[in-house]
């Protein structure tokens, strides 16, 4: 395979010319070579490299991660690489269930507010407004009255 230019090797690999040189300053991708010009020049390893690193974003791995599944998979440590993509998992189910509780807060927010009224008697605003201490663990609904009109 001919070596690609910058433009290019961003194109086959449904990225942008500034992905490519953020991954290059990120230390995650090089160019294979450089012209007597300066410009890069990178081959298919750099493109399956470029590829690598969309997918395991795609996945959820950080950069940091990133850097490091690349390091194993130089060492061919496919025990290790299996582990970090478990302990993804387990991060991606834990984020999951955080935002499953913030759904069924919203919805019971929602369901609990008749959308039209006084501020003072929206649940919803009640429940942003009220301290930590007071919020339940699952919205009841508007406040009781205080005090006599």
């Amino acid at each position: 395979m001919e070596t690609l230019g910058i433009g290019a090797l961003a194109k086959r690999a449904g990225v942008g010319i500034d992905t490519v040189r953020y991954y290059e300053r990120s230390g995650l991708l090089a160019p294979k070579t450089r012209l007597q010009s300066g410009y890069r020049r990178y081959s298919g390893a750099e493109l399956a490299r470029l590829r690598f690193i969309r997918r395991a974003q795609g996945l959820g791995f950080s950069l940091k991660e990133i850097r490091e599944l690349l390091a194993l998979s130089k060492g061919r440590d496919v025990a290790r690489v299996k582990r970090a993509a478990q302990i993804k998992l387990a991060d991606v189910e834990q984020r999951m269930a955080a935002l499953q509780r913030v759904r069924d807060g919203l919805a019971s927010l929602i369901a609990a507010c008749p959308g039209h009224g006084e501020p003072a008697d929206c649940p919803i605003l009640c429940a942003l407004g009220a301290d930590s201490a007071e919020l339940p663990d699952r919205p009841a609904g508007p406040p009781a009255p205080t005090g006599a009109a």
